[in-house]
């Protein structure tokens, strides 16, 4: 660690020795002539503008996912409601309509079929 040191002092004692002068700062150039100028504020603005259309954007995509996820979940509801008024009480009765026998004969049930089928 000595032998680090050493090398150390001897440079910053040479440094101090040498007479160097440190910089003074001073201004060498007018700062009311180093401007940006009008490119620089219309490029500004133009950032400035893009940002703000961004963030409008971004809002109404939020805000449209908001919308369509509460209407999935009334949908999702409105199915499981459906779902299980349609279930039946008994758990043994067949599921196929048509294996009741009070559903009646194949030739009535495809005379109910003329509806107007479901609108998507």
């Amino acid at each position: 660690m000595q032998t680090l040191s050493l090398p150390l002092t001897w440079l910053a004692g040479s440094t101090r020795d040498a007479g160097l002068a440190t910089p003074s700062p001073s201004m060498t150039v007018d700062p009311d002539a180093v401007t940006p100028g009008f490119v620089g504020f219309v490029a500004i603005a133009v950032i400035a503008l893009v940002v703000v259309f961004l963030l409008i954007d971004m809002l109404r995509r939020i805000r449209r996912a908001g919308y369509r996820a509460d209407i999935n979940e009334q949908l999702d509801a409105e199915a499981d409601a459906a779902a299980d008024a349609a279930s039946p009480a008994d758990p043994a009765a067949p599921a196929d309509p048509a294996a009741r026998p009070d559903a009646g004969t194949h030739e009535e049930q495809a005379g109910s079929d003329s509806e107007d089928p479901p609108r998507r």
